[in-house]
């Protein structure tokens, strides 16, 4: 299988984010051909239709590994059963200026940590319908709830977890190169 470019987006941006230690967990376990990267959504200015049509370096560059991404991959914390507003931020850049947006037909998965028994239920859910308004496709099963007060310890995953996160990036895998065989 060839080797599949994933731009990660991660949702978390304070220092000690459960997203940013579950996205580095993942890298670490990662046994699959998906070779991933992150883009430091926090440097992303607002979007304004007044710089969509001229926007700084920093857009340019974001929008570029949108583009050169063979798929993405977010991780979102939850925030009043929603996601937050800086992954918002750079999903309408990728999707501005109307008529060009960059997310169309993407593979995407989506996940998420948090401390409670259903994870970021609702911020996926919400995630999923504006993927699905930008014609995002969407991996829906296996669904990745991720509980880091029974998964994830001081020193990383627990063993369970790891297998199934193995798991989950080898069903994203199948799931990409679907996209590219059929």
């Amino acid at each position: 299988m060839k080797e599949i470019k994933v731009l990660s987006l991660i949702g978390g941006i304070t220092k000690n984010s459960l997203n940013r230690r579950l996205y580095d967990e993942i890298v670490k376990h990662n046994t699959t051909g998906l070779q991933f990267e992150t883009f430091d959504l926090a440097s992303i200015p607002f979007y304004s239709q007044d710089i969509e049509n001229n926007p700084p370096a920093n857009v340019v560059e974001f929008k570029a590994r949108v583009a050169a991404a063979d798929a993405i991959f977010i991780i979102t914390p939850e925030y009043n059963r929603s996601f937050p507003g800086v992954l918002k931020n750079a999903i309408d850049w990728g999707s501005r200026p109307f008529g060009f947006s960059l997310w169309s037909g993407k593979p995407t998965a989506i996940t998420g940590a948090s401390v409670g028994r259903i994870g970021t239920f609702g911020a996926q859910q919400h995630l999923k319908n504006v993927c699905a308004f930008l014609d995002m496709r969407v991996m829906n099963q296996p669904e990745f709830y991720f509980d880091a007060s029974t998964s994830m310890d001081d020193n990383g995953l627990l063993p369970t977890s790891i297998v199934f996160i193995q798991t989950y990036l080898k069903k994203f895998e199948e799931f990409v190169a679907k996209g590219y065989n059929g």
